[in-house]
């Protein structure tokens, strides 16, 4: 029988009673096998005793029998930790996984909730709740939750981490959305992975290729971000057999019939929304979008968009022909508008809306600067010294229009650079070279308009030079997305003038917001008028042309071509005069 001081005194490991009764610690029995411990240690001594169904005690209890053995006594020091159970030789359980065993099913689920939202703060999910919107799932952590949860196949899951390791924010919360074929509304920031967060959901739910017709349409403003989707369709459905197509020629009525009678089917169309209303306005349509399942808006803002580059009307028509009424609408966008908000609000009431981060922000992987030129010829002048001073290609460089895109490239064509140009001028076939070139290092420098500006992923783009100011703070947020995308940093430089003030306070806060620098008078300036803002996003401003000779030399060029000119018709005309007649038609004028 052990006394209760001796049960005491083991119990606190060889407490002081008095001064003079310094007993040495007992030897004690534990579950797992200690370090030496220092010199008084505190431990939390705790006596668990199993629960029945009557019992609503707690756990822990008070010691009022005196036991056994001490092998029930679980002793704890915060000190030191064990993480081999002496007797199994295995690894103890997580304490997390214990508390949630000894959770009751309504504390699991409040625990399980609070997780997720603390999931979707560090992530900078934001959820947008309203009255009609749906109730969004918890998103996922890892890809290989997808199998556990959606039963994804695993020819699907090995393909997408081949691509990638983790999801990113936007697909942690779009993929399980759309696998539970909710509808969707997302804006996430460029480079953020957008396209494979709905292309992974799309391929897991047509499964195999079948003979009825489309199935999926996506929708870009681009060709060039519809060729880039179906790279990504085709790397991410490998193995599964679907037939991703592109709408490259509406002249040939042969090549361009998709209807039922032309025995041409795919599962996914990417295209672009003008040359599906050109199908369909055929008599007798050569397009049948009646079996869409799903359909995706990407860069909705784009398309969206009040000026005279819109697809609004054409993205209705579009809509109004995939007469599905079970299908899934998905709009993708790394900036918002009013247009969008308040079309999809009408349309597509019941959806589930979000954003990742600020709405309209600047992302903060990009190192983003202003630098002053004083006037369009010292635009000029900054790219050249900064060209001196070493570019690490690739670089974009971006315009406002194509006549100076052909006027940039002209000057730097002859500085030995690898630079080109894309702009909408050019075929087709060009500008599928360019890109091409471009991405495979032929080409250093490129120079493109707002044309490049949505959507285009090049891989390890270190540098964009906004050469013209962009209109809009929208146009910035997408020209400089173009670099610091899927985690990697980038660096984007905007040359402004003293004629760029109607929006300078405006991106001058957006670099401040990314954590950039700006000068403290750029965020003291006055707004533009809101008359001046809309003119600046519908129209160009006028600019000088980009040259490098001076105005007089210019003026004795001109000078010197009329000159040319005119001397050649003098030539002209007198090759086609008539001959003359030695004065007999004089001489048969009078006789009349």
């Amino acid at each position: 029988m052990i006394k209760s001081n001796d049960l005491f005194r083991m119990l606190t490991c060889g407490a002081k009673f008095s001064s003079k009764n310094k007993p040495p610690p007992p030897k004690r029995k534990l579950d797992v096998a200690l370090k030496p411990l220092p010199p008084m240690p505190e431990f939390q001594v705790r006596i668990k005793k199993e629960k029945t169904e009557d019992d609503n005690q707690p756990d822990e209890g008070t010691i009022n029998e005196t036991p056994s053995n001490f092998e029930d006594v679980e002793i704890k020091s915060e000190d030191s930790s064990s993480d081999v159970d002496e007797h199994s030789g295995s690894a103890p359980e997580p304490r997390e996984e214990k508390k949630i065993k000894l959770m009751s099913p309504e504390k699991l689920e409040r625990y399980m909730r609070s997780r997720m939202n603390w999931l979707r703060n560090i992530n900078n999910i934001r959820l947008k709740k309203t009255r009609n919107t749906h109730n969004a799932p918890d998103p996922v952590e890892t890809f290989d939750q997808l199998t556990t949860r959606y039963s994804v196949s695993g020819q699907l899951v090995s393909n997408i981490l081949a691509c990638y390791s983790k999801p990113t924010p936007v697909q942690m919360q779009a993929i399980p959305v759309l696998l539970e074929g909710s509808s969707l509304h997302a804006c996430a920031p460029t480079g953020s992975g957008k396209t494979a967060a709905f292309l992974i959901p799309i391929l897991h739910h047509l499964k195999k290729p079948l003979k009825c017709g489309f199935r999926a349409l996506v929708i870009c403003p681009t060709r060039e971000l519809a060729m880039q989707t179906q790279r990504e369709a085709l790397r991410l459905g490998d193995g599964l057999n679907l037939r991703t197509h592109v709408i490259r020629k509406i002249d040939d009525s042969r090549k361009s019939d998709y209807s039922f009678s032309s025995g041409r089917f795919y599962d996914i169309l990417v295209t672009t929304p003008n040359r599906i209303c050109y199908l369909l306005a055929q008599n007798p349509p050569r397009i049948d979008l009646s079996n869409i399942q799903w359909i995706v808006v990407d860069e909705a803002d784009k398309l969206f968009e009040d000026s005279k580059n819109s697809f609004r009307e054409q993205l209705e028509t579009v809509l109004s022909a995939c007469n599905n009424p079970s299908k899934t609408m998905a709009f993708f966008s790394a900036t918002q508008t009013r247009e969008v908000n308040q079309w999809v609000a009408g349309n597509v009431p019941h959806r589930v809306r979000f954003s990742i981060g600020a709405i309209n922000g600047a992302t903060d992987l990009v190192e983003q600067k202003l630098l002053f030129t004083g006037n369009e010829a010292g635009k000029l002048l900054a790219f050249r010294e900064m060209v001196s001073q070493g570019l690490n290609p690739p670089v974009l460089v971006f315009v406002q229009s194509k006549d100076r895109a052909q006027q940039l490239f002209t000057e730097l064509i002859y500085d030995g650079l690898n630079v080109d140009v894309i702009h909408a001028d050019r075929t087709q076939q060009e500008r599928d070279n360019v890109v091409r070139a471009f991405r495979e290092g032929k080409i250093w420098i490129l120079i493109c308009t707002e044309l490049m500006s949505r959507g285009v992923d090049f891989k390890g783009i270190n540098l964009v030079i906004n050469y013209d100011f962009p209109p809009s703070t929208i146009s910035y947020v997408h020209r400089i997305g173009r670099t610091g995308r899927a985690g990697r940093p980038g660096k984007a430089i905007t040359y402004f003038t003293k004629e760029d003030t109607t929006n300078l306070k405006s991106i001058a806060q957006l670099i401040k917001q990314a954590g950039g620098e700006v000068p403290e008078y750029m965020l003291q300036l006055k707004n533009g008028s809101k008359q001046k803002c809309e003119k600046l996003a519908r129209k160009a401003p006028k600019r000088a042309t980009i040259r490098t000779l001076p105005a007089f030399e210019l003026a004795q060029l001109k000078r010197k071509k009329k000159l040319v000119a005119k001397s050649k018709g003098k030539k002209s005309n007198q090759q086609h005069a008539p001959k003359p007649d030695n004065g007999a038609g004089k001489r048969n004028k009078k006789k009349d």
